[in-house]
This record gives C-alpha cells, sequence and structure tokens, in this order.
C-alpha cells in the first residue's frame, strides 16, 4: 500500500460487525465473517464496491449494556466476534488487498465491569479510585451537579453506589462509568491501549465522542435548556472543555511515531467554528474530524449548500473535511430523505450518493447505504437499544433468503422487510441499481484529481438545484444536483461555464455518458450528474 495522506482521499466504509455477516450461524456477525467479505468491498476491480479502508465499531470484550461502547477489556476480542487471531488474519486479508483497518476507540469510559472499574468501586481508599469519577452527596442527598446523561430514558448522570456513599459520573448508561482524565495514570494507561492496537498493525482509530473526555474540574452546573429543549444557553461544563486539546495532542505525538496512521474523532459539535478547533491551532490534534452536518439537513439544495459552503470558510489551511450521510447512532440516508411516499426515499439516497463522493473531503459510507437499505423495522419485543437506535443497526441484506445472507441462524436483530428485493444479490448485476450507481462513482473518483483532492467552489443555480465545480490542474468537473422531484436546468453560460461538455456519471442510468449542451443543462427530477468541461 502506498505510504501517504490516504485519509484524505480514500473512502472509508463503517462496518457495524454485529450486523455486516455472522460465519457460524449463532446471529451475530463477527470478524471471520468481515473477512469472508472483503472481496466484496475491494478485490481490486470495479466488480467490487472498492472502498480504500474500513472502520470497524467495537468488538472487544463487553457485557453488550451500549453492544461493545462500554468495553470491559480493551485489548483483546469478544467470544461472539472471534479472537484475536481472527482479527489478526482479518487485518492480513485486509491489507492484501490494500484495504486499511481502522478501530473504535473508546477512551471517555469504559464497561462498569471493567477490571479497573471493579477496583475503583471496592473502596475509597483503592489506588484505583481516582481513576473514575466520584463525588459525595450534597447535603440533601442529591448528586453533585445538574449534569444528564446522553441517553434522556437515563436521566441523571451521576449514579450512587450505596457500597462506598458516593456518586460516581457517566455521560452515558450507568454501566459506562467515565474515565477521569485529569489523572495520569490514565492517560498512560490508555496511550498503551493505543499502541496495543498500533502494534498490531491497525491503520487508525476512530475516537468515540472526541469532545467528551475533559470537563470542567470543579464540577459546576450546566446551564439551563433554552426553551426549545434543543440547547444550553450558555457554556457547557460537562464536554468540549479546553484541556481536551491537550489530551488530543498526546495522541496525536504517538500516533506521528508510528508513520502512516490516523485518528478520526467523533465530535459531537455542530457548530463548524468550534468543531474546526479539534484539528488543533497547528493541525496537531485529529487527523479528521467527523462533520455531522448531513444528519440534519432538510431535503433542500440551499440547505446542503449552505453547509457546505460554511465549513469550507470556517476551515483551516491545510485541514480535511469530512462528510458522511448515516452511521450506527442515525437512521439511515434513505429513510431519513423519504418524502412519506415510499418512493422518494431511494431516488433521493440516489442525489445523496453522488454529493457524498464527489464533494472535497473523505467520504464516510454506512454499511447497506450502498443497496439503499432503509432502516429495519423492530417490534416492541425485540427492541435491545436503549436510544431507539435498532432500526438503523440491523443485519446487512445480502441476499433474499429467510436470513438475508447474514446468518443461517436466529439474527440479533431482524431482517428488514424489504431484504427480498434490496439486497446485494439482486443488485450485483443491474447496471441500473445504486449499488452499481456507488460503484461507478467510487471508482470514477479514483482515477480522478478533481475529486480526490482538488478545489470545490459552489456556483450559482436554478432553485432547488446545488452546483459546484472541483478542479486539479486542467480538469474541471461540473455537478449538478438536483433535489426537486421536477426537472430542472442549470444555464452554465451564463455562470461562465462552457456551453459544451461530457456527461461522466448520472444518478439516473439511462441517461447517456456523452457529450451534451450545457446551456442549458437539463436535469431530471432526484438526477445529478458529473460533467467534464
Amino acid at each position: 500500500m502506498a505510504v501517504g495522506d490516504w485519509w484524505r482521499h480514500g473512502v472509508i466504509y463503517q462496518i457495524y460487525p454485529r450486523s455486516f455477516q455472522d460465519s457460524n450461524g449463532d446471529g451475530i456477525g463477527d470478524l471471520p465473517g468481515i473477512t469472508s467479505r472483503l472481496d466484496y468491498l475491494n478485490d481490486g476491480t470495479p466488480v467490487s464496491l472498492g472502498v480504500d479502508a474500513i472502520w470497524l465499531s467495537p468488538f472487544y470484550p463487553s457485557p453488550m449494556a451500549d453492544f461493545g461502547y462500554d468495553v470491559a477489556d480493551y485489548c483483546d476480542v469478544a467470544p461472539e466476534y472471534g479472537t484475536l487471531a481472527d482479527f489478526d488474519e482479518l487485518l492480513r486479508q485486509a491489507h492484501r488487498r490494500g484495504i486499511r483497518v481502522l478501530v473504535d476507540f473508546v477512551p471517555n469510559h469504559t464497561s462498569d465491569r471493567h477490571p479497573w472499574f471493579q477496583a475503583s468501586r471496592s473502596s475509597r481508599d483503592n489506588p484505583y479510585r481516582d481513576w473514575y469519577v466520584w463525588r459525595d452527596p450534597k447535603l440533601d442527598g442529591s448528586p453533585r451537579n445538574n449534569w444528564r446523561s446522553y441517553f434522556p430514558a437515563v436521566g441523571g448522570a451521576w449514579t450512587f453506589d450505596a457500597a462506598t456513599a458516593q456518586y460516581y459520573l457517566h455521560s452515558f448508561l450507568p454501566q459506562q462509568p467515565d474515565l477521569n482524565w485529569w489523572n495520569p495514570e490514565v492517560r498512560a494507561a490508555m496511550h498503551d491501549v493505543l499502541r496495543f492496537w498500533l502494534d498490531r498493525g491497525v491503520d487508525g482509530v476512530r475516537i468515540d465522542v472526541a469532545h467528551k473526555m475533559a470537563r470542567d474540574p470543579d464540577l459546576r452546573d450546566n446551564p439551563p435548556p433554552l426553551a426549545s429543549g434543543e440547547s444550553s444557553s450558555g457554556r457547557r461544563y460537562d464536554e468540549d472543555w479546553p484541556e481536551v486539546h491537550t489530551i488530543l495532542r498526546g495522541f496525536r505525538r504517538l500516533l506521528d511515531g508510528y508513520g502512516d496512521r490516523m485518528a478520526v474523532g467523533e465530535v459531537g459539535i455542530y457548530d463548524p467554528a468550534r468543531l474546526v478547533r479539534y484539528f488543533g491551532e497547528a493541525l496537531d490534534e485529529l487527523h479528521l474530524a467527523f462533520n455531522f452536518a448531513f444528519l440534519t439537513q432538510p431535503w433542500r439544495a440551499d440547505a446542503f449548500r449552505d453547509s457546505v459552503d460554511l465549513y469550507e470558510r470556517v476551515l483551516p489551511a491545510g485541514a480535511w473535511p469530512t462528510y458522511t450521510l448515516s452511521n450506527h447512532d442515525n437512521p439511515r440516508a434513505r429513510s431519513r430523505y423519504d418524502g412519506g411516499d415510499g418512493r422518494s426515499g431511494l431516488r433521493r439516497a440516489r442525489v445523496a450518493a453522488m454529493l457524498l463522493l464527489t464533494l472535497r473531503g473523505t467520504p464516510f459510507l454506512y454499511a447497506g447505504e450502498e443497496i439503499g437499505q432503509a432502516d429495519g423495522e423492530v417490534p416492541p419485543e425485540r427492541v435491545v437499544d436503549v436510544h431507539g437506535r435498532d432500526p438503523e443497526r440491523t443485519p446487512l441484506q445480502w441476499d433474499g433468503s429467510r436470513g438475508a445472507g447474514f446468518t443461517t441462524g436466529d439474527p440479533w436483530l431482524p431482517i428488514g422487510s424489504e431484504a427480498a428485493s434490496v439486497n446485494v444479490a439482486a443488485q450485483r448485476d443491474d447496471p441500473a441499481s445504486i449499488l452499481s450507481l456507488y460503484r461507478q462513482l467510487i471508482w470514477y473518483r479514483k482515477g480522478s484529481a478533481a475529486l480526490r483532492w482538488g478545489s470545490y467552489r459552489s456556483i450559482g443555480t436554478a432553485p432547488g438545484v446545488f452546483a459546484f465545480l472541483r478542479e486539479a490542474g486542467t480538469e474541471r468537473l461540473l455537478v449538478a444536483l438536483n433535489f426537486g422531484d421536477e426537472p430542472a436546468a442549470l444555464d452554465a453560460g451564463s455562470l461562465g461555464l462552457p456551453s459544451v461538455g461530457r456527461v461522466e456519471r448520472s444518478t439516473e442510468a439511462a441517461r447517456p455518458l456523452a457529450a451534451c449542451p450545457l446551456a442549458p443543462l437539463e436535469l431530471g427530477p432526484d438526477e445529478g450528474v458529473v460533467v467534464r468541461l
């Protein structure tokens, strides 16, 4: 594999191991299952999807209160997922195909079953006591402050431990106690965890809730929420504390010592001016910081254009953007963008695919998006997640069989109701399928300097159309995306562009890939095109 800033121009594919491929019939996806599907991801030819890297959500030993994000052992593999030998084989086979491997790094909290926390809660004078955040109750017996769990169903972020008569802090579930990152021993231990996986050969890490690790040491109350309940009306004290940047610089120094490795941070901050601080003033913190803006945009061209343009304006020189349409914590793009008719979601998902894979920046693709998989239907008796995220985590639909090619057993979550028609096997040889569109765009992107690292500039367009230029050297590409359900036209001449171009890719399989007039460029409903100027 070539050495360099691969993370700037590669396509990264997120795998939720529990839902990707089951190899032993127990209904739970596993590491050998992932290995068995690597040729689908990239076998070196355009028959495969063509992704450059995979990011694996947690596969560590865990009680699964939060399905792996409550880690009981950072340096092993949960038995249901396989063994360390299975991980090493997955890594070896991925690298043989030129696929980089990122693992999830969960440094804000552990499981309450982790030996560190078990020791910490055993007594107030245990050496591990200060590895977590413990505080005495107030005089009335209530917690130290008003901090709330990220999960509304949990309520407060403090749980009382009767054995030692103190509260401990948990930003998420009570089974996920927060580590005390003011303690240098915690920092050293977590650096050792990073070294463990880097020494095994992983190419990078995704840092879970990277903005949460440092918080106000005085534990002051958060300000009250706004009337809408959507955000605080002042400075929050339980996240985004300045010390987090010191922690991230420590991670970066460690990663830099391993050469061609990287870190992408899950930074749950939607203000782009604050988000970009996580690159560091000297670009010495995160290599990439997730930009989740698309997860909240209404399906309007101006909303997406304004979001991209704003991020491009505030991004520091030399920093690199990211974009994603969905992940294991958010509804899938097809379901989120559906207009309620059951059909518009799939058409819009095609436009969104072209947007994702032609913008300047690193695209992150969630497994299943490439086939237009919708959120699954999970009946009340099958619900397992406290935060309602089961629908976006239903198993990947490989074929139309009873277990969708995912398992021969009983799947841990129900198979989607559309699996008989929306699956990899049904779309693999269909040139009009969304899978074929993703493959075409990803492989086209590999051969385009303009798309991989060229400049970006949005241009004025007709209502309902988001259009932009990508340029590198002599290569000039126009991307035009019609977000409307009616035809639209873009007059290139009035924008100072050539009157003729060549359509290179379209979201509509029937569109000829040939020279076409640009004065005007006619776009069908929900159509996107890439035009070489």
